[in-house]
């Protein structure tokens, strides 16, 4: 109660959550940290680090003081020459000391956090700060289970899915460290945990010939944790790392992400992150993640989507121009198609909804380009909307420009011309509002993803539509693009070429599933 950091009342409890639980645990039997620290003041201490794993307090006693310790078992029994047992101060024989962390390792292979406890009674307070960890009485053994958060489980399971691979840290003996691990689904075998004193015998090439068996790293240091990253980032590996103490801020900082605790971490910690967590759960990182990949798919598809358009409008252009056909568009049509057509459908994609199936893909590789597995797709719509575009504009000249009208003529008949223009231009358009529908999956039809699922689609599409009628049936607009209305023949060959790219694509999809 006395060699400890923390509070804990009724109504707020700050501080590790370890040290918490060991007032808690004296609050049960009416031992209150506040009433004793009234009685009893601390003179003096040494506070916990992660090298020693030890924390002392001096506390005085009347005439006397006690010097109180507590921490890893197996570092304060090296401390202690006696045992209190039985009620008696007896000599610390090996035998005990087995007996000690016999004890111990059956607490920890229950997941059980063991720490010891021990003191000694020195006459003054004027003594070496290096003498007081030495020659202490051995108490005894607690042990406190830290259970992790029930959604924790799923995350881990979540993230092998993903491809990626759960590490777990801890200052903790090594058989708790696995008992939690195997618990977590972390770590099936003992061999895939390693104590910090092994590290310590290992060179870093060693320990990166190693760190891909590894899962659980056990009794860590600070130097450790900064070793640990590199190793893995030495195999190629991108390697996010958490922390929450003054310690931790060099792994951190190691690490290509960084994430500090919000509630329980320090300054220093926070700073050198790149992302804090407002709610100290793991949980949250993958969440994250989760949200990082789909962001990443609505900008990869709002960019093929709108360079396939693109590529479409080259397309037709640029076969009419070899051909020496006439201009199937001109250049108001390009202009609207660019500017309002393409942008409405590009802003939806980007804020398409997630795909329940990210989580089941492998990571990509940072130097992989945006178009990765898309060029195919890219090129296919891109070709696909150009020859329909074109298919649009010769039907418009052989229905109306007469036997004696021909592709590379048809410019003699402003009327034929005009009317063959304003069929390409909403087929061009036709098509590029369907293909954001494809562009929603590459691998799921638009069936399963759901055409109501993203009501902004089908608001850009509705404007889209909308505004495509305006501009031929508003005189004075049609005018301006040189087009002319059509007639219900013509809305039904539009729809039946602007329904080619959905059903050419979802015939791809099935492909693609199968396989």
């Amino acid at each position: 109660m006395l060699c400890n950091d923390a509070t804990a009342t009724e109504t707020s409890k700050t501080g590790d959550p370890t040290e918490i639980a060991l007032l808690e645990a004296g609050n049960m039997f009416n031992l209150f940290k506040e009433a004793l620290e009234n009685t009893h003041k601390r003179m003096d201490e040494i506070p916990f680090d992660s090298d020693r794993k030890l924390m002392t307090t001096v506390n005085n006693y009347g005439d006397n003081y006690y010097v109180m310790t507590k921490g890893a078992t197996d570092n304060l029994l090296n401390l202690c020459t006696n045992a209190y047992v039985n009620g008696e101060i007896v000599p610390l024989t090996e035998e005990l000391k087995n007996k000690f962390l016999k004890a111990a390792t059956a607490m920890s292979d229950d997941a059980l956090r063991v720490l010891g406890s021990a003191f000694k009674i020195v006459p003054s307070t004027h003594i070496e700060i290096d003498e007081l960890e030495k020659e202490l009485t051995f108490i005894g053994l607690v042990g406190m289970i830290d259970p992790p958060r029930l959604e924790v489980k799923d995350s881990i399971e979540l993230c092998k899915q993903s491809g990626i691979k759960a590490i777990m840290i801890t200052g903790d003996h090594k058989n708790t460290a696995f008992a939690i691990a195997k618990e977590l689904l972390i770590a099936d075998n003992i061999n895939q945990v390693i104590a910090g004193a092994e590290l310590d015998s290992m060179n870093d090439q060693e320990l990166a010939n190693r760190i891909d068996t590894l899962r659980v790293f056990a009794r860590v240091s600070p130097e450790h944790k900064v070793r640990i990253v590199k190793a893995f980032k030495s195999k190629g590996n991108i390697v996010s790392m958490t922390g929450d103490g003054v310690n931790d801020a060099p792994s951190l900082k190691a690490a290509d992400i960084g994430v500090a605790m919000g509630i329980t971490g320090t300054d220093v910690a926070k700073g050198a992150s790149d992302m804090v967590l407002t709610d100290d759960n793991f949980s949250t990182i993958v969440s994250a993640i989760e949200e990082g990949r789909n962001i990443f798919n609505n900008i990869k598809k709002s960019v093929v989507f709108l360079i396939s358009c693109n590529a479409g409008e080259i397309v037709s252009l640029f076969l009419a121009i070899l051909l020496g056909w006439a201009a199937p568009l001109n250049a108001t049509h390009i202009l609207w198609v660019n500017l309002i057509t393409d942008s409405f459908p590009a802003l939806a994609l980007g804020v398409d909804p997630g795909d329940k199936d990210v989580m089941k893909k492998k990571p990509r590789n940072p130097k992989d380009s945006i178009f990765k597995g898309s060029i195919f797709t890219l090129l296919f719509n891109g070709v696909l909307i150009g020859l329909l575009t074109l298919a649009a504009f010769i039907y418009g000249v052989h229905t109306y420009g007469g036997a004696d009208v021909t592709l590379t003529t048809v410019g003699d008949n402003p009327a034929a011309l005009m009317h063959a223009q304003t069929l390409a231009f909403v087929v061009l358009s036709g098509t590029q509002l369907v293909h954001a529908l494809n562009m929603r999956s590459e691998t799921k039809s638009i069936v399963k993803v759901g055409i109501f699922s993203n009501m902004y689609m089908i608001g850009a599409i509705i404007i889209g539509i909308v505004l495509q009628l305006a501009v031929i049936y508003i005189a004075p607009i049609a005018e301006i693009f040189k087009v002319v209305p059509l007639t219900l023949g013509d809305w039904g060959f539009v729809l039946a070429l602007s329904l080619i790219v959905l059903v050419l694509n979802e015939i791809m999809k099935l492909f693609r599933r199968n396989k």
